[in-house]
């Protein structure tokens, strides 16, 4: 399967899960959906469970300290679907940009997963960006 294809998949399957994850719990009621930042860092771990993906990245604050994001994403249901592995969305450790919304509640370094785009070229979409 391609890229393209891939992407594909898991944009579609984000789509189709938008009704029964907002059945579950609402990713608006935790998630400040109007507000979406973007990081510059690096993927150091991913948590492959259920009830949602989690990756771990290393981002490089203004003052040279180094803060670990928590970024919560879809269903490893979801991702196996749509083709994705843990050791994908790890890439190579090269920096990565992220797209994501932050935790509702202000809870620091928590937010949940729009897009990753990868130092290589390629990228996976999980919801709209702005």
């Amino acid at each position: 399967m391609n890229m393209k294809t891939r992407i594909t998949l898991v944009c579609a399957g984000c789509l189709a899960a938008a009704g029964p994850v907002a059945a579950h719990h609402s990713v608006a009621g935790q998630f400040d959906v109007r507000n979406q930042l973007t990081l510059n860092g690096v993927i150091t771990d991913v948590d492959w469970i259920n009830p949602h993906t989690y990756l771990y990245v290393d981002v490089e604050n203004d003052d040279g300290t180094v803060s670990t994001w928590q970024i919560e994403s879809a269903p490893t249901a979801m991702m196996r679907k749509a083709g994705l592995t843990s050791a994908m969305l790890m890439g190579d450790g090269s920096p990565v940009t992220i797209v994501a919304i932050p935790a509702r509640d202000g809870t620091e370094n928590l937010a949940w997963l729009l897009r990753i785009d990868y130092e290589a070229g390629h990228f996976y979409q999980f919801g709209a960006v702005d």
